[in-house]
């Protein structure tokens, strides 16, 4: 079955500073080599609001990146959330799976 992988990245730093297009466009090109495709969400994010460990509401946009593959290999997606972990100096990347249905 088809799966729909999502990449949630930040668009900014831990200064608040906007992270540089260049940035998403690398990423961009690498999904689209190995996937042969990719939709990325950057310039019309999503806002998000979590709350920290203080309780504090923490408000946050994300850019999306989305591939479809027949199949998925957790050791590549394991080491290349890593990589964009150290990528974007964060303590966790969400990138999740969900089985879709053409129509």
């Amino acid at each position: 079955m088809t799966q729909l992988i999502q990449i949630l990245l930040p668009r900014y730093d831990q200064a608040g500073e906007a992270f540089p297009s260049d940035k998403f466009e690398k990423i961009k090109r690498e999904l689209a080599h190995r996937f042969g495709g990719v939709t990325a969400y950057v310039r019309a994010s999503a806002h998000g609001l979590w709350k920290a460990e203080s309780g504090e509401l923490i408000s946050d946009e994300v850019a999306v990146f989305e591939v479809m593959a027949e199949e998925i290999d957790p050791d590549w997606w394991s080491n290349y959330r890593n990589q964009l972990e150290l990528l974007f100096d964060q303590e966790e990347i969400v990138i999740r799976s969900n089985p879709i249905r053409l129509l």
